[in-house]
This record gives structure tokens, sequence and C-alpha cells, in this order.
């Protein structure tokens, strides 16, 4: 059983940390005190102790933007939770995803950053200097044929023993499907959305 040291404070309040189970982004941070808990793990639905309406107050009761609980993780000094949430709409009261006004979505760490260098090469395809924008100015067959070649190249080194020409390949491979995936509009979120619904 988990335990919560809600008396660390003269209050009775310990922080709650909001993750979205799905994004791991941090959407909000409220306080809880044994009862908001215990209807937490009550009702499935994230409840707080409102230090300014001084009473429970369940996320969404207005709105309906619920915050459908998934799990709860105590810290190491038993005085702060972490509170994975599936949110129903946006999370703060002023309609923004998160409570720091930014949008709840997938990151997918570098490789987010490189789509976004891809997307700049995209909209700018006249940058000589640039090796993807080059490939967006010969079109799609070329940007297709590159993927096609990186992927033959992938399996022989697959076959081989030396494994870092074989990440380096893959590297490669990953890098032009990329540049595929926007040639034909899309990015690497639909395709997320693609394996979450096959899950």
């Amino acid at each position: 059983m988990m335990k919560i040291d809600f008396n660390k404070n003269t209050d009775g309040l310990i922080p709650a940390i909001i993750q979205d189970a799905t994004t791991k982004n941090v959407l909000m941070l409220g306080y809880m005190n044994q009862e908001a808990f215990d209807k937490t793990q009550e009702t499935n639905k994230v409840t707080f102790f409102s230090r300014t309406k001084k009473r429970l107050w369940t996320k969404g009761e207005e709105s309906g933007n619920f915050l459908n609980l998934v799990a709860i993780k105590n810290d190491c000094d038993n005085d702060t939770l972490l509170i994975t949430v599936n949110p129903v709409g946006p999370t703060c009261h002023k309609g923004t995803d998160t409570c720091w006004e930014e949008e709840n979505t997938s990151s997918f760490g570098f490789l987010t950053k490189l789509e976004a260098i891809i997307t700049d090469r995209k909209n700018n395809p006249e940058n000589q200097d640039s090796y993807v924008a080059s490939l967006f100015r010969k079109g799609i067959n070329k940007v297709a044929q590159k993927v096609g070649e990186e992927a033959v190249e992938v399996v022989i080194e697959a076959k081989d023993n030396d494994d870092k020409l074989f990440l380096s390949e893959s590297a490669d491979l990953l890098f032009h499907y990329l540049i595929l995936l926007q040639a034909k509009g899309f990015t690497l979120k639909d395709v997320e959305e693609i394996l979450k619904k096959r899950n």
C-alpha cells in the first residue's frame, strides 16, 4: 500500500504533478489531501483540494475536461505525487493543453528537432547549400528512390558483422524516410497514430 505523508505540511496538502500518460508532457500542478487522493482512486478522475474554493474539486466537473486516472506514483520522500492521466480536452482553465501554454503533442526527442530542420528545408527549397532542399527540388520520385537505396544497404549490412556500418546505414535510412514522409505531407506523428490504433 502506498505510504503518503500528508502531515509533512501543516495544511495537510501535498503537490500532485499531472502528466499525460501517452506524451509524457507535464500538464499541471495541483494539491491533494487524503480525501482528494481517496476520491481520485475511487472515481478514476483526478480530484484536488482547491486552496481558493476550500473544497474538493474534480478537474473537469464544470468544463467536462476530466483527467482520467492511469497511475499514481509517490516520490522518494512520500510527499509528492506523480499522476499519469489520459486528459479529456485542454487541461488549463485558460483553454490551453497545459498550464504552461504548450501543446500536448508527442515529442520524439532529437528526431522531432530533425523533422523541424527538414520542414525548414522543404519550405526553402531554393537553398543551394542544403542536401535536403536539393532532394525536395528533384521531386518525390528521387526522394522515394533514395529511401529504396538506403533500405537495400541496411539489408546488406544486416547480413554482415560490421555493427558500426549497419547503424550508419540505418541512420541514413531513417533520415531519408523522414524526408519522404514530409514530401508526402506527413510526419512521425501520423505514423505513431496508426501504430497506436494497431496496438
